[in-house]
């Protein structure tokens, strides 16, 4: 086996990197504040709709306040955690690539080539803990062998892969 070095260093987005970075980000929060406002709609309703089958049952007090506000911040809080724990992990990163204006390249081991019949794809399979395999050209599956060295591109925070080369 060949002696595995890991090498990896920053430099400055392309133009067309950042503008589809950027592109992303609009795309992908438009998204996010679209589930939000109906995660919203839901954390209203859903207490309302308990106390309508609460009525239906005949429980006594089935419109009750204490109930009502009880389930709404309960859902708030719940959906709350969820939303914020998506943004945390994906928007924040992407946010913070855009900012810096940075993405990392790392020079990386070619493992192992497949090719996949049911698609017609080639794959290179890599050393990198970031990108496990990449999706290449015939041209470039017949020109890379196992063990020779490639260099990968993608986001230096939300490890959004950009290319190799």
């Amino acid at each position: 086996m060949a002696n595995l070095h890991l090498y990896k260093y920053n430099e400055p987005l392309e133009k067309e990197e950042l503008v589809f970075l950027q592109q992303k980000f609009k795309k992908e929060n438009t998204m996010f504040y679209k589930v939000v406002r109906i995660l919203m709609v839901f954390c209203f309703a859903c207490p309302f709709l308990i106390s309508w089958f609460r009525a239906w049952n005949d429980e006594p007090d089935p419109f009750s306040y204490k109930y009502y506000f009880g389930g709404v911040l309960f859902l708030m809080v719940f959906s709350g955690s969820i939303a914020y724990s998506a943004y945390y992990f994906t928007l924040r990163k992407l946010r913070k690539d855009i900012q810096s204006g940075t993405k990392t390249i790392e020079r990386v081991n070619v493992t192992r080539k497949q090719y996949m019949p049911q698609n017609n794809t080639y794959y290179l399979y890599l050393s990198s803990s970031v990108k496990l395999s990449i999706e290449v050209s015939i041209d470039d599956y017949r020109q890379v062998g196992e063990g020779d060295e490639l260099s990968i591109e993608y986001a230096t925070y939300s490890k959004f892969y950009l290319g190799y080369f």
